[in-house]
């Protein structure tokens, strides 16, 4: 992993959302983007931390990076 932030695409802020609410909304997301693009989660649930690299595996999308700051979650995804 780098300390440089990832340029993205678009962003969905999950923020005050629980399981398994940011996993659907990802799935809405993905639907609207092209392959290639890169979809900036934000997150507060920390089964995020669970639940995104699944989604990521299971539908074959590259996780960028993944990172954690008070109790705030953000990753990028590079979609397939």
């Amino acid at each position: 992993m780098t300390d440089t932030t990832p340029a993205s695409d678009a962003t969905l802020d999950t923020t005050g959302l629980y399981c398994p609410e940011p996993i659907m909304l990802m799935h809405n997301k993905v639907r609207d983007m092209s392959a290639g693009q890169v979809l900036e989660v934000v997150a507060t649930d920390p089964a995020t931390t669970r639940d995104v690299p699944k989604f990521c595996q299971f539908l074959g999308h590259e996780l960028m990076t993944q990172r954690e700051n008070e109790g705030e979650y953000r990753y990028f995804i590079r979609l397939a």
